[in-house]
């Protein structure tokens, strides 16, 4: 026979197994299965089997008489003016040329002139020197540039269709910002 201790080393080794088996699903209590719920798309739309559909009236015609006459317009004033009567009769019609554009003084009909100051990554840079530009009086103007390699501002002072004045303000920029300025074509769809 067994010994009392083998006895109860079975006995604590089948409590262990039946708690490790089966207490996980007692405590666990009722498991939720969530399933998603979806709607079926149907192949094709049902259609109705009745037939009834609205049709489209057919549109109606007014026959409208137009006077053979011109239309005579009767203005009635007071008894000390004069009775004013217009009329309306067939008029030929007024061939207008559109009026011939001149080219602006000092440039050609294409583009203006802007003079570029240079080309910077820190917007901040850019915006401060045109704060300082437009503080002296200038018209100055950040535009972004987008090459390859990242964001760029460009910072013009223009645009001026006067070639030779921007080339007198390229001296004065030089001294108030310290940049050496160059002279460019303005390209209104593409600054």
């Amino acid at each position: 026979m067994a010994s009392k201790f083998q006895s109860r080393l079975v006995g604590t080794i089948i409590l262990v197994a039946i708690g490790v088996i089966f207490l996980p699903d007692l405590f666990d209590g009722k498991k939720q299965h969530y399933q998603e719920q979806f709607a079926s798309i149907p192949l094709q739309p049902e259609v109705v089997a009745n037939g009834e559909y609205e049709s489209i009236p057919e549109p109606e015609f007014a026959n409208v008489d137009l006077p053979p006459d011109p239309v005579t317009v009767v203005i009635e004033s007071e008894p000390s003016k004069p009775v004013v009567k217009t009329v309306v009769s067939d008029a030929k019609p007024i061939n207008v040329e559109p009026p011939v554009v001149t080219t602006p003084k000092g440039g050609n009909k294409e583009s203006g002139w802007v003079v570029q100051l240079g080309v910077f990554r820190n917007f901040d840079n850019a915006n401060t020197l045109v704060a300082k530009l437009r503080k002296e009086g200038y018209q100055a103007h950040v535009f972004p540039k987008q090459p390859k390699d990242g964001d760029l501002a460009r910072v013009v002072v223009g645009p001026d269709v006067s070639k030779t004045k921007l080339t007198t303000e390229l001296k004065e920029l030089e001294k108030l910002t310290g940049l050496k300025g160059r002279l460019v074509r303005f390209n209104p769809l593409n600054p």
